[in-house]
């Protein structure tokens, strides 16, 4: 061997750390990220649950039982993803089927399954298993879609969709909605069906309006006109639109909120919880947040690119879409341009299950990015 060679072979050897992290199935820029905001948001998340230390704790806990959950899915192969899908969905569509039937009732919501030692959302699981779902059955045929291939897709999609709204749960039922629709969107559904099926979705307004809830019909007219009930119906969204208009350009200052601290604002350590950021931090501290989100959505784009199978691809773009529709919503429903509809701000708002689900799907998209063939160069 020469001596050029030599230095060559030693520029190429992997490091020890980056063998052990390849080992791990851990995809670095992904994880730090996720790690930035997480901790950014336990920092909010102490101002807005009053400075409890047992909030914090608890919250703390649930990230690191949700990490483990990544890394343990980062493992599986993509090809396992893709053969677990139909059983995964199949097991989520009995689940959703046996809340309506044994389901444990909350908040006036029967959206829960206790087995005694546990007590879990069914449609969590669905958030993930519709989209793997439609990845599995577009991926053996032709793309872009056919018309009746979008017809077994828009049922696949409705069921676990209308048994979520069946509980009531709006909120959940639109992201699952969202979930399936974006692995369309990703595998090339033509513009003429898409603009269709936008006509036939506002030609239901009407017929949906009609099967709603009387508490969401009011959350639709609140959304219009919330200054119609101030001290009631309309007091969430007009006490958040005070609470992000103070903190102006810097904000007020990590605890000195005074519209969540002085309890002016409700759920303010759950799906409000980015009004109490905007007026601690100001808008310089909402733009350092959504930079954080865009760098977490721009590796994700990333990884669906880099993929290598269709099915990587249309899970991965539908993962990172969905979680896009995540931040999309609760933002505008804070601000005030979206209805309420209890969607959290993902990885900030204060609960386990939707942080579970959304670093379950960092897992998979890891599992993708790591598990992938070097091709020589």
């Amino acid at each position: 061997m020469n001596i050029d060679s030599g230095i060559s072979a030693i520029k190429m050897a992997p490091r020890p750390t980056s063998q052990f992290v390849h080992k791990l199935h851990i995809d670095v820029p992904l994880l730090s990220g996720l790690l930035v905001l997480s901790g950014f948001a336990l920092i909010v998340l102490y101002s807005a649950g009053g400075q409890n230390l047992n909030v914090l704790l608890r919250q703390a806990t649930r990230l690191g039982f949700a990490l483990l959950i990544m890394l343990a899915i980062a493992q599986i192969h993509p090809r396992s993803l893709k053969r677990y899908s139909p059983p995964l969905y199949l097991l989520g569509i009995a689940l959703l089927a046996a809340v309506l039937v044994i389901g444990a009732i909350g908040k006036g919501a029967q959206r829960w399954l206790d087995l005694g030692i546990l007590r879990f959302q069914p449609s969590e699981l669905t958030k993930l298993s519709t989209p793997m779902m439609i990845a599995w059955y577009l991926t053996a045929r032709a793309l872009p879609p056919r018309f009746g291939q979008l017809v077994v897709a828009a049922v696949l999609i409705g069921l676990p969709t209308l048994l979520i709204a069946k509980q009531p749960d709006l909120g959940t039922a639109f992201l699952v909605a969202a979930s399936g629709s974006a692995v369309l969107f990703i595998a090339g559904m033509s513009w003429r069906y898409l603009m269709g099926l936008t006509a036939v979705c506002a030609s239901a307004l009407p017929a949906l309006w009609y099967f709603m809830r009387d508490y969401q019909r009011d959350r639709v007219l609140m959304f219009l006109n919330p200054e119609a009930d101030p001290l009631g119906r309309g007091y969430h969204i007009i006490q958040s639109k005070i609470a992000i208009g103070s903190g102006g350009l810097y904000g007020k200052g990590w605890l000195h909120g005074t519209q969540a601290h002085l309890e002016f604002l409700p759920e303010r350590s759950t799906d409000f919880i980015f009004a109490v950021l905007a007026e601690e931090f100001g808008l310089l501290g909402c733009i350092g947040l959504l930079a954080i989100y865009l760098f977490i959505l721009s590796r994700c784009f990333y990884i669906m690119v880099q993929a290598q199978d269709t099915y990587s691809r249309l899970l991965s773009g539908a993962l990172t879409l969905t979680f896009f529709v995540y931040l999309f919503v609760n933002i505008g429903m804070v601000i005030g341009i979206l209805p309420v509809v209890g969607v959290p701000l993902p990885l900030v708002s204060y609960g386990g299950t939707s942080m579970v689900t959304l670093l379950a799907s960092f897992g998979m998209l890891m599992s993708i990015q790591t598990h992938r063939t070097l091709l020589p160069g």
